[in-house]
């Protein structure tokens, strides 16, 4: 009867031992490190911007029209031999339609005026060579001044007249429209011919809300995407801002100029523009979605020895991305940017590389 006493008793000694190894191991078995990512925190700059969107449209841009009836000749293009035609570039004062009118042209007597004109120029210098002789008198030498100037208003008047028988282009630009007549064929005043735009420069209209009134400057840096070229980042400027508000929509009126030399857009596109509002540079910047928002404020993990330790921060810029944190981080704090969501102040985690 000892015996079998003296065996259970040494079988409940073998079952405690047994429960406590087992509740040892249970123990450190809840020690688990949580796996975080995290981000060595450096210097860098930040940028906020106003965002608007609009249509942009041509710094120069006109319509000519035809100041005189007669027979209508399309020119040839120099640099492609062919007439001119839509897209093609021209420069100022290139002759791009030509009206010809044999009648309009011999009733301008051009010649007869310019004859005319060396003659009175002529005698009007005699008659003041002779004046200061004492040969003719004051009103003789006036009559051939006032003979001398009708003459030069005649013959430069019809220099004017004969001018508007070649349709120039009036600035450097693009043909954009060119209604299509038939060489030979009359046409009369008034008549469309072609349209001329310069789209190395565009401008855009956009109305912001008053908020931002104080925000914008003139030459403030802008920068223009396209939706259908979103990789292509044009620079522009803010070239006009309206001091007034409107008092109905409540926004003011401003004009955004755009550097196009490289023509990655067109008149008529519809555009998305930035305008640089406010940039900080050498500070710290963090992901936005590594915030964790409490009632109290905002907080962020950093590690440090493998211990994550929370710290509330106060922000300041931000943009879609990314804000400032103006105080609670310093500089090469590693941030937790993965893994924070189970995060505890004082957690063990394991950082992942």
């Amino acid at each position: 009867m000892m015996k079998k006493f003296r065996n259970c008793t040494a079988f409940a000694l073998i079952l405690v031992v047994l429960i406590a190894c087992d509740n040892k191991e249970s123990n450190i078995q809840t020690e688990i490190k949580i796996p975080v990512s995290v981000l060595s925190i450096k210097p860098k700059s930040i940028s906020r911007f106003i965002e608007t969107t609009g249509t942009v449209y041509s710094s120069k841009e006109g319509m000519m029209k035809s100041e005189l009836s007669g027979v209508y000749f399309l020119q040839t293009n120099p640099a492609t031999g062919k007439p001119f035609a839509l897209g093609d570039a021209v420069k100022k004062g290139q002759v791009v339609i030509r009206i010809e009118d044999k009648e309009f042209e011999n009733n301008l007597q051009l010649e007869g005026k310019k004859l005319n004109l060396e003659v009175s120029r002529s005698k009007f210098k005699k008659q003041q060579s002779l004046y200061d002789k004492g040969g003719v008198t004051q009103t003789e030498l006036k009559n051939a001044s006032i003979e001398y100037v009708n003459a030069k208003y005649s013959y430069e008047n019809a220099e004017i007249q004969q001018a508007k028988m070649s349709v120039r282009a009036p600035f450097n630009g693009v043909i954009v429209e060119i209604p299509y007549h038939t060489d030979g064929v009359r046409i009369d005043q008034g008549q469309e011919l072609f349209k001329i735009m310069k789209y190395n420069r565009l401008l855009m209209d956009m109305k912001l809300p008053e908020k931002h009134l104080e925000e914008l400057a003139i030459d403030q840096p802008v920068h223009i995407t396209n939706y259908n070229a979103a990789n292509d980042t044009v620079r522009g400027k803010v070239s006009q801002i309206s001091p007034v508000i409107n008092t109905e929509t409540r926004t003011f009126q401003s004009v955004l100029e755009i550097n196009n030399d490289q023509k990655v857009l067109r008149p008529g596109m519809f555009i998305k523009a930035a305008i640089l509002s406010e940039k900080r540079d050498s500070t710290i910047v963090i992901p936005k979605e590594t915030i964790i928002a409490r009632q109290d404020g905002k907080v962020v993990f950093t590690v440090e020895n493998g211990i994550a330790t929370e710290k509330k921060i106060i922000t300041g810029l931000e943009n879609q991305d990314v804000i400032e944190v103006l105080t609670g981080l310093k500089m090469n704090d590693r941030l937790v940017i993965t893994g924070f969501e189970t995060l505890r102040n004082k957690s063990k985690v394991s950082v992942l590389q």
